[in-house]
This record gives structure tokens, C-alpha cells and sequence, in this order.
């Protein structure tokens, strides 16, 4: 692990063994709490040091320690006279004139380090004070480790250290924990929360590495082992103190524990003094959230369950509590009655705060102690989970949940209850991919609700229906089914269900017809963020987005995705942010910021239980970019965005595939496999799409001499291709910031001038494939001293970096942390996470460090 913010530490250290050369001894007191990184910066000044003679000792954590353990250490590698008194059993006052006559020898420095004070005995603390005191007129440096952290009020350690201070050779050096910026150097490349891990260790470089070692997010055994062998070193009051404490949480008022407490006054002392408890004002608190985690995995079952009930019987007494910490403790005393009383409460207010994950967790809580509920309740149970489940974009859980409440609704003869949960199903399955299974879904839910009821269930049934409806094609059905649900709505005054058909409505104009919806789709915003509706706001921001990408309208679509994420990460929206950066990516792939567009697709990818239809942006981007750049896994990525596509049953997913496979092919030189592709997905979008995306295929019919009737409208820098204008249709690419499309339209209209301009672009978006096959186009022309490979500028340019990649380099070489990067070059923090993260895949290094270092090896100069 690198050693981060030290350098100060280690500079001090430089000039304090300066000033022990000169014959003015230093006793450096190192302190820290445990895993802090004393002897790791001993260590590394020890390598940086020349012309010096290290003597190491360490006192035992015993608990009966070696007398004068540390000298007995030094004089084993000294040897000579101290040596020989060690053996000979010399009695404390030779010994101790020995070893100041040690530190006095003649040569290389003498450097003294004794480590773990904490657990010196009397006869080696006296040692301390000794030399301590005659230290000032020795040519010598002492370096003292010792945790501060395990240090009582009444450790005799303390009174000497207080002596010490008043030395004129004495010199102390507190160790502070890492801040938040150095653990996310530490975390490098990894997909580790930075924050979350500088939380949960509080900075602490022992706990940091060890939980980056293990790869997981339960405690490390190394960490179980540190803390019990701590624990273990308390006495038994301490203990049950730091145990009770571990069970009520980070942090504890004193009133939880003294009922439960024989002798208050001195457990609570001697809790205190194992350093794993620490005062808080009035209260106490544990000094790592990752310690309280090993001490409470490690306590006995049986006695878990007798504190976790006397803590539930605590607080219902004393009322006023959070129905969550209820629920927990009532699950750890496992009493099923108090978690079916708790549990529902608490997941329905951590909805409400927009705390979606915990509220899921809360229902999962209670159906695991449900079985012998009524099937209603479960049913609710099993709702509400599906619920929550599917607002952070665990479809599969959704899918699960809403079967069993489906499964105990039908056996209660409770049909409208189905039919809403058929609803949901039918939103699941669409977010799964399964098209054809989510339009049953939906016609059942409207074909069971209808003679039942014209109440919300109804309305929902209609709205999910007509957007089904209009996503495959039928507009006038999907019109008709839209109107009546948002009747239904503004009837019952419901505005979550106006804002729904109005997203949609707003949504199928935008992208099925390429007609400007955006601001039906600001009135769905506007109605949800009026009511407070978190879902409603977050899937209206989500469309904005999309809308504002399928439009071109790409400004727009910058500002709907930053106000889109701030909104949807602050409440725990998963499905819709992650919608918010799939078209992020199909925006940013066509203004051709590809590296931004791969790194925000691959981090999506990676993200855990991620939806289908969610993977279906960043799939088609990143082996759409891949295949330009002829990367050998391009079709991995574009075959599973086909899968995925066809299996929606929407031409709206299908049709672009097609677009970006058709490319490929022509790009490997397989016209009649590009003009199948291109033909399959004009058809399947022949008047059930946008122009913009109807005009992606037919270009390619175009540009291959394969049209058949494409008399139909388009997109206007397509239609000028598709009629010729070709001079044209490159300016109105190039007004929209696509210039990729531009060059592909110059180099298709045959004229030497532009098709070299249009080389010149694929190469310096590192498109090799589409560089070589327009050189294979021009060779077929008859176009004579055609450019071989990248222009010199781009060779030029270091690792293959991006001018603004370059740029954040440089930043990051100052020391500059995102926040002030993007302060610096006034994009967002966002931006430049994703800039750092290209550039350091680019250079192939795993950190910040790193690339600093290497920003340095290729001569990039801080920008000023």
C-alpha cells in the first residue's frame, strides 16, 4: 500500500536526525491509534535514511511483559558489552548506563526505535524517562511507537510521556487518519465506494487495506482478529460494555447501557480504556464503525439475542423510537411479533425519505418472519417489496416478489389487487426484456380490472397498456388508453397518475414520432416534483433525458442528466439514474466523446444486478465505438444488444442495433451481410419510429446502393444524404456536434477533398476501422497518395490521451482532487471521475498516484 500523506511526517523526521548528527539527541514520540501506519513510516524513513545504524525493539502485548523486553531486543543485534550484561543478568542501573553508552558509540548515527509502548512494563517506561533525560547531549535518535488510543487515565505511561514533554530532546509526532481524497487513491481503478470505505474505517490505513485486500464488504478476518485480540486484553465489565455498546450501534447514550450495567461507573471506565469506545459528548461512541462490526460479530449467539432483547424491551418502554432500530433488534432477539409490528412501519418511512434500498431490506425483514401471518398481509408484504425492489433496478427480485403476491392475492379472490399486481408484472417484464410476456401481462391486468372497478388500479392498467401499445407501433390505441387513464386520474385527483400518462405521452411524441414532447414531459415533472413524488420526478427527469438525446437537443440533454442524477442518486432511484446514463452514452458516442461515452457504459455494466433493458444503451455504444476502433470484442457487445433488443419486441431498441451492426459489416468490408442488417431494421421501423432513427438504417441502404422505396421522412442531415446534397448534409452534421456522421457522409459523396478531411477526423477519434476502410473506399476511386496511418500530432499525442484527458492529468499531477478539477476547467465532478477513470485505463496505471507520477514521465505541465 502506498504510504499517502506522510511526507510532512517523513520530512520532520529528515531534520530531526539532522539535528541528532549535530549532537543534538532526539527522542521522537510517534503516536497513533492502532493501525494508524506508525511502523510503516518508521519503516520507509528508515530506507530513505543513509549512514545510520538501526537498533529495533518492541515491547509485547503480554499480560505478563518481558521486563526490559525492548533492550533485551536491542542488545541481541548490538551484541559487545550490553549484550553480555543482558546475559549475565546485570542488575537495571548497568544496563542502563550500557545502553546510553550505546547511543553514544562512535560511526554511523545510532537510531533507536522502540515500538508498543502501550505495553511497556515499569522497568522499560523508567528506561524512557532515563535516557529521555540525557538524551539532549548524545548523538543519537530514539524513535517511541505507541498507541494513544489504549492509554487510561491512569496508565503510568502517561505521567512519564508528561515528563518527557518537558525534555529538550523530546519531540512528539501525532499521526492523524487518512482523509477521504487519500483512500480514493488507495482504491485506485476498484468499484469501491470511497466515501462509504473512509466511514466504516474512519481513515484508519490498517482497516483501509485490509478491506480492499478481502474484496468484500464483511469484516475482514485480520480485522476480527486485531479486534478480539483487544477485546480480549479488557476486563470482563469492559466487555460487556463494548458488547452492549456493538449492538446498539455507532453511537450510544449512556442511559441505553447503565440499566443493563451491575457497577455503571466502573464498566463504563474500563470500556473507555480499551480505546474501542470513546467519549461523545455525553455519550460514547465506537472510534471505527468497522470495529463495532467485528466486536458484534464475534459476541455469542446466545448472548447477541439477550442484548438484542433487553434493547428492543428498552426502547419500546421507553417509546419514541425509530421503528428501524425496533426492527433490528427484534429480529436479533427473534421475536416475530415485534417484527411484523416494526418492520412495515419502518420500510414505508425509509420509502418516504427516499431511502428505497433500506425500505426493501425492511419488507425482506419482514417476510422472513411472516410465516405465520395471514396471506393478506404477506401479499402486502410481498408488494411492497416488489415496490422498492424495482426503484433501484432489482428486476429479477421484483419479478419474484410480485409472483408470490400474485399466487396468495388469486387465492384470496382479491382480483383487483391482481390486476394491479399484473401491472406491475407487466413493467417488470418489459424492464427484463420480455416484451411479449409483458403486453400479456398488461391486456390481462385491463381485461380483469375493468368490469371491476373504474378506480387508480384501473387507471394504472390503462397507462401501462397504452404505453406497451405505442411502443410497438399502435399510436391511435395507445392515444385512446392514455387519455383514459389520465381522466381517470385528474378525476380522482391522483398525480402520480397524471404525471405517468403525460411522461408517456410526452415520451412516445419525442420518440416515435420525433415531434418535441419536451414539454408534455416538463409537465410530468413539474406535477411530480409539486406533489413530492419521488418515483414520479425521477421518471420524468429520466425521459427528459432520453427525450432530449432522441431530439439532438443535446444542451438540453446535459443539463436534464445533471439535474436528472442529482436528483435520482440523492433517493436512492437506481432504475431511473441508470436510464439517465445509458442515454448519456448514445449522446455522447454521437458527439464523439467516445472515451467518456465507454467509461460511463462499462460502469454501468458493472453494476451489480443492472436490468436488461438498462444494458441496452451501454452495450450498443461500447461495441459500436469497439468495432470503429477494430477491437476485437466489438460483436460481443452488439450481440448481446441484439438479444436483448429483440427480446422487447420494440423497434425503438431493435431498429438502432441494426444501424450499428449494419456499420460494422461495411466497415469489415461485408456489404451483403451490412445491406441484410440495414434492411431488417428499416423494416421492423417502417413507421413505428422516429426520423432520426428510421433515417440511421436507411442511410446505410444509401450509401450501399440497396434503397427500396425510401420515400419516406427522414431526419434532415439524412434526407440530404439519402437526395445527394451530401456537402449539406455534412454541415447540418457538423451544426449538431456530430461530426463522426459528418465525415461519414463526406467521405461517402467521392470527392477527394472532403473524403481526406473525413480520414483525417476517423483518425483522430482513433476510429482505425472506419480510417481503413475509407482508405480501401478512396483506393477504389482511384485516389493516389492516400495517408497510411495517424498524423503526426496524434502520434504525438502522450498514452493516446484526449486534450481534455491531458488536461485533468496535469490537474491531477498538482495534487487537485475532482471537486476542484472541475472547478479548474469548469465541467462537473462527474465529468471528470469519468475522464480519470479513461485515462488511467489508458496509461495502465491502477491509481491517482500513479498517473500523477507518469503525468510527470511525459512532461504534461500543470494548466494555469
Amino acid at each position: 500500500m502506498e504510504l499517502l500523506e506522510r511526507a510532512q511526517f517523513l520530512a520532520t523526521l529528515a531534520e530531526y536526525a539532522g539535528e541528532a548528527r549535530q549532537g543534538d539527541g532526539r527522542m521522537v514520540l510517534v503516536s497513533g491509534e492502532s493501525g494508524i501506519g506508525k511502523t510503516v513510516l518508521v519503516e520507509t524513513f528508515q530506507a530513505r535514511l543513509t549512514g545510520a545504524r538501526w537498533l529495533w525493539g518492541s515491547c509485547d502485548g503480554l499480560l505478563t511483559p518481558r521486563p526490559l523486553g525492548p533492550l533485551l531486543d536491542i542488545a541481541g543485534q548490538a551484541g559487545g558489552e550490553l549484550a553480555d550484561l543482558c546475559r549475565n543478568d546485570a542488575s537495571r542501573e548497568r544496563l542502563f548506563a550500557a545502553f546510553t553508552a550505546e547511543l553514544d558509540s562512535p560511526g554511523a548515527l545510532p537510531v533507536i526505535v522502540i515500538e508498543d509502548v502501550h505495553w511497556a512494563d515499569e522497568a522499560t517506561i523508567d528506561l524512557l524517562s532515563f535516557v529521555g533525560r540525557r538524551l539532549a547531549r548524545i548523538r543519537a535518535l530514539v524513535l517511541v511507537t505507541y498507541r494513544d488510543d489504549e492509554l487510561g487515565d491512569d496508565h503510568r505511561l502517561r505521567i512519564v510521556l508528561g515528563d518527557l514533554a518537558t525534555q529538550r530532546a523530546t519531540r512528539r509526532m501525532g499521526l492523524p487518519p487518512l482523509s477521504q481524497e487519500a483512500v480514493r487513491v488507495l482504491i485506485g481503478p476498484r468499484e469501491v465506494d470511497a466515501a462509504e470505505v473512509h466511514r466504516v474505517t474512519g481513515g484508519n490505513p490498517f482497516y483501509v487495506s485490509e478491506i480492499l485486500d478481502s474484496g468484500s464488504s464483511e469484516v475482514p478476518a485480520t480485522v476480527r482478529d486485531a479486534v478480539g485480540a483487544r477485546l480480549g486484553r479488557a476486563s470482563s465489565a469492559g466487555r460487556r460494555v463494548i458488547e452492549l455498546a456493538a449492538v446498539i450501534g455507532a453511537r450510544v447514550e449512556r442511559s441505553m447501557i447503565i440499566p443493563a450495567l451491575g457497577d455503571p461507573a466502573s464498566s463504563l471506565d474500563d470500556g473507555l480504556a480499551s480505546g474501542i469506545l470513546v467519549p461523545d459528548g455525553n455519550d460514547l461512541r465506537f472510534r471505527h464503525e468497522i470495529v463495532r462490526r467485528a466486536v458484534e460479530a464475534g459476541i455469542a449467539p446466545h448472548r447477541k439475542l439477550e442484548l438484542h432483547a433487553y434493547l428492543l424491551n428498552f426502547f419500546e418502554e421507553r417509546g419514541g423510537c425509530d421503528p428501524a432500530v425496533l426492527a433490528h433488534h427484534a429480529e436479533g432477539a427473534a421475536n416475530a411479533t415485534a417484527v411484523l409490528r416494526h418492520a412495515p412501519e419502518a420500510a414505508r418511512q425509509s420509502s418516504a425519505l427516499g431511502a428505497h434500498r433500506e425500505a426493501a431490506a425492511q419488507f425482506e425483514r419482514a417476510l422472513r418472519f411472516s410465516d405465520d401471518a395471514d396471506d393478506a398481509l404477506r401479499a402486502e408484504f410481498y408488494e411492497g417489496a416488489a415496490a422498492e425492489f424495482a426503484l433501484v433496478d432489482r428486476w429479477d427480485d421484483t419479478e419474484t416478489a410480485l409472483r408470490a403476491a400474485l399466487g396468495l392475492r388469486r387465492e384470496l379472490g382479491d382480483f383487483i389487487a391482481v390486476g394491479d399486481d399484473l401491472r406491475l408484472l407487466s413493467v417488470t417484464l418489459w424492464r427484463l426484456c420480455r416484451g411479449q410476456e409483458s403486453a400479456a401481462a398488461a391486456q390481462e391486468a385491463v381485461q380483469i380490472l375493468e368490469p371491476l372497478t373504474a378506480g387508480p388500479q384501473l387507471a394504472w392498467a390503462y397507462a401501462n397498456l397504452g404505453a406497451r401499445m405505442w411502443s410497438i407501433g399502435h399510436e391511435a390505441e395507445g392515444r385512446r388508453l392514455l387519455a383514459q387513464a389520465q381522466e381517470i386520474g385528474e378525476r380522482l385527483e391522483r398525480p402520480d397518475i397524471v404525471s405517468y400518462t403525460l411522461n408517456a405521452l410526452g415520451l412516445a411524441l419525442s420518440k416515435r414520432l420525433g415531434q418535441d414532447g419536451i414539454g408534455i414531459l416538463e409537465r410530468a415533472l413539474q406535477v411530480g416534483l409539486e406533489a413530492n413524488l419521488h418515483e414520479a420526478a425521477g421518471r420524468a427527469l429520466s425521459s427528459l433525458g432520453e427525450a432530449a438525446v432522441s431530439l439532438q437537443r443535446f444542451q438540453d440533454a446535459d443539463r436534464y442528466y445533471d439535474e436528472g442524477m442529482a436528483y435520482c442518486e440523492g433517493r436512492e432511484l437506481g432504475a431511473f439514474s441508470l436510464c439517465l446514463m445509458g442515454w448519456r452514452t448514445r449522446g455522447l458516442v454521437q458527439l464523439g466523446r467516445w472515451d467518456e461515452a465507454v467509461s460511463i457504459g462499462q460502469q454501468m455494466l458493472r453494476t451489480p444486478g443492472i436490468s436488461q433493458v438498462n444494458q441496452l444503451n451501454p452495450l450498443q455504444v461500447i461495441g459500436t465505438i469497439r468495432g470503429r476502433r477494430a477491437q476485437a470484442d466489438a460483436w460481443d457487445f452488439l450481440n448481446k444488444a441484439e438479444a436483448f433488443g429483440v427480446a422487447t419486441a420494440e423497434p425503438q431498441w431493435i431498429v438502432p442495433v441494426r444501424a450499428a451492426r449494419a456499420e460494422l459489416r461495411w466497415l469489415s468490408g461485408d456489404r451483403e451481410l451490412a445491406v441484410r442488417e440495414a434492411e431488417s431494421g428499416y423494416d421492423q421501423g417502417l413507421g413505428r419510429v422516429d426520423p432520426w432513427v428510421r433515417g440511421s438504417v436507411a442511410i446505410w441502404l444509401a450509401r450501399l446502393n440497396a434503397p427500396d422505396n425510401l420515400g419516406v421522412e427522414f431526419a434532415e442531415p439524412y434526407a440530404l444524404e439519402i437526395a445527394g446534397d451530401y456537402l449539406d448534409a455534412a454541415a447540418a452534421w457538423e451544426r449538431l456536434g456530430r461530426t463522426y456522421d459528418a465525415a461519414l457522409t463526406r467521405l461517402f459523396s467521392s470527392e477527394e477533398a472532403h473524403m481526406r478531411r473525413a480520414l483525417t477526423v476517423f483518425e483522430d477519434l482513433g476510429a482505425k476501422a472506419t480510417a481503413d476502410a475509407a482508405r480501401r473506399r478512396m483506393k477504389e476511386l482511384g485516389l493516389t497518395a492516400i495517408p497510411r496511418g495517424p498524423r503526426l500530432a496524434t502520434r504525438d499525442t502522450p498514452a493516446g490521451l484526449t486534450r481534455r484527458e491531458q488536461e485533468v492529468l496535469a490537474l491531477l499531477a498538482e495534487g487537485l482532487a475532482d471537486r476542484e478539477i472541475s472547478v479548474r476547467l469548469f465541467i462537473s465532478e462527474r465529468t471528470v471521475n469519468h475522464h480519470v477513470s479513461s485515462l488511467l485505463n489508458k496509461i495502465g496505471v491502477a491509481n491517482r498516484a500513479a498517473a500523477a507520477r507518469e503525468a510527470s514521465r511525459l512532461g504534461l505541465l500543470p494548466i494555469t
